[in-house]
């Protein structure tokens, strides 16, 4: 039991350093002229899996600090305006959507291990998970908490609510599930086998 706690805290330090590293380094991010890919998502999603519901809260909050100090620091154009108008607002928008995408993804974990038929897919699937509510919390948060403001309302150019989100979400969206999915999944899985066989020597 110490061997495993001990293993695990090793694990969350390094899941904790690679989410610092994938921030502040262009390794966490793909940018290209039509989309922006964030891989922050895979280290939360195996930390969640690998490690349950806290430790995935804690990987969550450190990468809404990483999220917040950019916007902050004005590291990121997008979040250094939602920092301008309301920095409690922006605060809000960063943490919480990913402490919940830390935390959810490890109870969808606990849930779906218990159906042998999905025992594979469920690193897969909780992976998926992770990127996929990351997405709807922060969007739902942008639109409840900055949209009113003239920013958001010029950025909507007369769409509606919903489309306004489709649009915004978009191709990077989609792009950052599919690759939580397979990396985030098959990482998980492979720390898992080993974790299995490190604790039973």
């Amino acid at each position: 039991m110490r061997n495993r706690k001990t293993l695990e805290m090793v694990q969350l330090a390094i899941l904790t350093a690679i989410v610092v590293i994938f921030a502040f380094t262009p390794i966490g991010y793909l940018k290209t002229p039509a989309v922006e890919i964030t891989f922050l998502c895979i280290p939360v999603a195996v930390g969640a899996i690998v490690l349950g519901p806290v430790p995935g809260m804690i990987l969550g909050a450190v990468f809404g600090i990483t999220s917040f100090l950019q916007a902050a620091l004005g590291m990121s154009t997008f979040g250094a305006t939602l920092f301008a108008i309301n920095p409690v607002f922006t605060a809000l928008l960063c943490l919480v959507p990913r402490i919940l995408c830390g935390l959810l993804p490890a109870w969808i974990f606990r849930g779906l291990s218990r159906i042998k038929k999905l025992n594979l897919l469920s690193y897969g699937l909780s992976a998926l998970s992770c990127a996929l509510l990351n997405t709807i919390f922060f969007v739902g948060g942008l639109i409840l908490l900055f949209g009113r403001t003239d920013y958001i309302q010029g950025m909507q150019a007369g769409k509606n609510i919903l489309a306004f989100a489709v649009a915004f979400v978009g191709l990077n969206g989609l792009l950052e599930a599919i690759v939580t999915l397979f990396v985030g999944g098959a990482v998980a899985k492979g720390i898992e086998k080993a974790n299995h066989r490190i604790t039973n020597r």
